[in-house]
């Protein structure tokens, strides 16, 4: 394993101290907004005809590498305070 410099820590501590926040929260904001998005053009697999066919089928070629991972976190259940955040900023 190589032992990381100095100025590599430095640089990874103020990463988290500013920005690994900002990057996990925009990636559970991308996440949410796939979801919504397969939704509504797939959401027949789900037995949720939202979109006629027609526009789901062109569609399609673009959702295909995400589609696996959609419905698996789509039928996971979820308990309530995960999907709330509690952050205690201020605090």
């Amino acid at each position: 394993m190589k032992q990381k410099t100095f100025g590599t820590r430095l640089r990874d501590f103020f990463y988290g101290m500013t920005g690994w926040e900002f990057e996990r929260q925009a990636t559970e904001m991308r996440g949410a907004l796939e979801n919504v998005f397969l939704t509504v053009t797939l959401g027949d697999m789900l037995g949720l005809p939202v979109l006629p066919p027609i526009y789901s089928l062109r569609l399609l070629p673009y959702a295909v590498p995400s589609i696996a991972t959609w419905k698996r976190r789509v039928s996971r259940t979820r308990e309530l305070p995960e999907s709330e955040e509690y952050d205690l900023h201020g605090m």
